[in-house]
């Protein structure tokens, strides 16, 4: 085997990955995202609510006095390396190359949801008093939950646009499964399901697979947990976006295809989290 690899293979490599990467992650566009930062650690600034208030004539004015608060992230270095002989200067086999790009692009874009998961279910005390938090019942997870979730956004005056929910295999069905054939809910709930819609009482759903990375807390279990979340709550700092290296390894005679990711997430506002526990047995 020859120890050169052409430009053409490493460049087509990359592109490959950075295609699988961005179509793979499930996550990425559900959160404020802030790029190319310097350093370990990003903080992510929080802004309390104003209230407008009267004067007399002659009197000052009285500032509202809002809150400012600074929520660190901390970014942490992520590898997704894999050693390979099938760079070869000399035939290159792009529909091998394409395999392994899969591979690494889908084990980044999981790490990197694992992180906003893990952030939901991390509240920092600087970003405020949690919104709700809907206890399992003894049931499944319901449409009830989900308007309940719903209901609490609403009472904070939070915007349609940009509601989210991260939910499990099982939960998707016990929600199908909460509602009678005659329910107003049922068509739009088997929409949901089937994949015509992706919206239902304004949140839009992400299904979380069962992952090694961890996924939903308590997947499977009597307190398994979906999060119910806003967009403007969720931040995710990003160093080193998803990047590919291709290495020589003499020791190994092959070489060493890696993925890179610098990222770290945290939960902005609280008050844009609700956690909706559900019993995935029952």
């Amino acid at each position: 085997m020859s120890k050169t690899l052409s430009s053409v293979a490493q460049q087509e490599f990359d592109s490959l990955v950075k295609h699988a990467y961005q179509s793979g992650g499930k996550l990425r566009d559900c959160l404020t995202l802030r790029t190319d930062v310097v350093g370990d650690i990003y903080k992510f600034r929080r802004m309390g609510k104003g209230l407008a208030n009267q004067k007399a004539s002659q009197a000052d004015v009285t500032p509202m006095d809002i809150s400012h608060a600074l929520i660190p992230a901390t970014l942490e270095n992520w590898l997704a390396p894999e050693y390979t002989d099938i760079f070869d200067a000399a035939e290159v086999n792009f529909d091998e190359q394409q395999e392994l790009a899969m591979v690494i692009a889908m084990a980044m874009g999981r790490r990197e949801d694992q992180l906003a998961i893990d952030a939901l279910g991390s509240i920092p005390a600087a970003a405020g008093t949690a919104l709700s938090n809907i206890a399992v019942g003894g049931a499944g997870f319901t449409v009830d939950k989900v308007r309940e979730a719903g209901a609490a956004f609403d009472a904070e005056g939070m915007g349609m646009d940009g509601r989210y929910i991260a939910f499990t295999a099982t939960q998707k069905q016990q929600l199908l499964g909460s509602t009678e054939a005659t329910s107003s809910d049922y068509m739009n709930v088997k929409a949901l399901v089937n994949g015509d819609i992706d919206t239902f009482y304004g949140f839009r759903f992400k299904l979380i697979e069962t992952r090694d990375e961890g996924g939903l807390p308590g997947a499977g279990s009597s307190d398994a947990t979906a999060y119910a979340f806003h967009r403007d709550a969720l931040g995710m700092a990003i160093g080193i976006d998803q990047k590919t290296t291709v290495d020589w390894i003499a020791e190994k005679t092959s070489w060493l295809a890696n993925g890179i990711l610098k990222a770290g997430a945290v939960v902005r506002d609280a008050r844009g989290v609700v956690e909706i526990h559900t019993d995935e047995t029952a």
